[in-house]
């Protein structure tokens, strides 16, 4: 084995990395967050089961139907590929699931092997060893990269459109327009990657000169040209139309989620990269710009858009964290055998390293075979399973906004909600007055005042038996416990209507 790492590092590194995760792969179940299963999953089987019902798309019986600012080329590759899987007998949604995380982790790959080429060419293979392992063991990349999170997916086309021109030594021209459509495929995953993107062609035009800015200019044209304006044209009749709509949605919602000062994704990486070793990272970068522009100034472009827009979700930020983690090992193995006062605390540097590890390696045993959301899947599939469901109620007076989700279930029919505001007799005179199908399944998230909650429940649709209690992973109980606010993971119990009233 060490020969082998000896004659193919990267080749070890990568069989590391795909063995991690397809550990999450096989047991990291659910979902990270709301966009990853909401705004691509559980859209695109709706579509194939002949509904829209979030009118994502066009439809003649509703004219004011308008583009959402979604990511179709994302969602078009799930549609067509569950069409695929349905076509040879694959419907099970947990099946389908375990396919698409297989495929989201061979993907991500990609991310460790062209950071890892990348640091090779500018830097020397010890240096590209560190980035590969980085990106390999981090903590949190094996289980997120499994996720239909367009913050990793869109990763791979920066790295590589980097990589072509990096590596392009004889300046042909073909190549760095085959380097400006790559990367701008990012762009038709991630908008706000346009702000790399356009970094990046100054970059090549500082350094490479105008004419090859041009060709690498000419790609980025014609990838828009392919997958915004002739996709919007076929589907909306005007180009742009789906850019549009996330420019405004976003600019007129920025308030509306998680704000923070400027300096608030500084913090975030320098957390996530753990401290001090993070700090030691982050001053590297911030050096790299002397050397190595091409790696420092697409990353810091995107990474100064983010600290000015107001919406500061920590995720956001996850695109350039390869190239902070490139440049910061590359600048910083340079100069803490320059400094004196780096040189004087070896010591000091050797046991953040240490620490570092430690530390990662703790949350990395937790986390990569950790689910997420794993109650509410669970208790979908439990209703799915039963032979005589119709649809059911649920019962979330105690909680927000937490939606369950009916891809598992495989079955659009609505269910009903009781919240705060919304109490059970409500909904019952609604299902009446609509002519809507009765529950015969009720849900009751989490158990704050059980038993006060299940009585009106009970005198509004008729008596209960107790079926099943779905309980939350540990990483669910754990982020649940950290902030109940922010992380509404609930346990759940289900109940039957023995004889739902009309």
């Amino acid at each position: 084995m060490k020969k082998f790492y000896q004659e193919k590092p990267l080749s070890t590194i990568l069989i590391v990395a795909f063995l991690l995760r397809l550990v999450s792969v096989i047991f990291s179940k659910g979902y990270g967050m709301h966009d990853d299963h909401y705004l691509v999953i559980e859209i695109v089987q709706n579509w194939i089961d002949g509904f829209d019902e979030w009118d994502y798309l066009p439809d003649s019986l509703r004219p004011e139907n308008k583009a959402g600012g979604h990511i179709l080329i994302y969602l078009g590759f799930h549609y067509y590929f569950f069409q695929f899987l349905e076509l040879i007998g694959i419907n099970d949604p947990n099946i389908k699931m375990f396919i698409i995380r297989f495929l989201h982790a061979l993907f991500s790959l990609l991310i460790v092997k062209f950071a890892f080429k990348i640091t090779e060419k500018v830097s020397n293979i010890e240096n590209a060893k560190m980035v590969g392992w980085l990106l390999a063991l981090l903590w949190f990349m094996p289980m997120l990269s499994v996720r239909n999170l367009v913050e990793i997916v869109c990763i791979p086309p920066l790295l590589y459109g980097t990589w072509l021109i990096v590596s392009n030594d004889k300046k042909n021209v073909l190549q760095f327009l085959f380097a400006g459509f790559i990367t701008t495929i990012a762009f038709s995953l991630r908008y706000q990657t346009s702000t790399f993107i356009a970094a990046l062609g100054l970059v090549i035009w500082i350094q490479y000169q105008f004419k090859n800015a041009f060709f690498y200019g000419i790609g980025v044209l014609l990838s828009i040209f392919i997958f915004q304006v002739c996709i919007d044209l076929a589907i909306w009749g005007k180009p742009f139309a789906e850019f549009l709509a996330y420019t405004d949605y976003n600019v007129t919602n920025a308030y509306n989620y998680v704000n923070g000062p400027w300096y608030n994704f500084i913090l975030v990486v320098g957390g996530i990269l753990i401290p001090p070793v993070s700090l030691f990272l982050l001053y590297g970068f911030v050096l790299s710009w002397r050397k190595h522009l091409i790696l420092f100034l697409p990353a810091m472009v995107f990474f100064v858009f983010h600290s000015i827009f107001p919406n500061k979700q920590e995720r956001f930020i996850l695109p350039v964290v390869p190239f902070i983690i490139m440049a910061g090992v590359i600048t910083w193995n340079y100069v803490k055998d320059k400094y004196a006062f780096l040189i004087n605390n070896k010591k000091f540097i050797s046991g953040s390293w240490k620490f570092f590890w430690v530390i990662n390696t703790i949350v990395l045993i937790a986390l990569t075979p950790s689910s997420s959301k794993l109650s509410r899947v669970e208790t979908m599939n439990y209703l799915a399973k039963q032979k005589d469901f119709q649809t059911f109620v649920f019962e979330s007076s105690n909680s927000g906004g937490v939606l369950l989700p009916r891809f598992y279930l495989h079955n659009w029919t609505p269910y009903y909600r009781i919240t705060k505001e919304e109490n059970a007799a409500f909904i019952k005179k609604s299902i009446s007055v609509r002519k809507l199908k009765l529950p015969n399944y009720l849900v009751l998230g989490e158990a704050d005042n059980l038993v006060k909650r299940l009585a009106p429940c009970i005198k509004t649709f008729g008596k209960v038996t107790y079926v099943a209690t779905i309980e939350q992973s540990y990483l669910d109980k754990f982020m649940h416990w950290l902030n109940p606010f922010g992380n509404e993971n609930q346990t759940y119990y289900i109940y039957k209507f023995e004889n739902p009233k009309q």
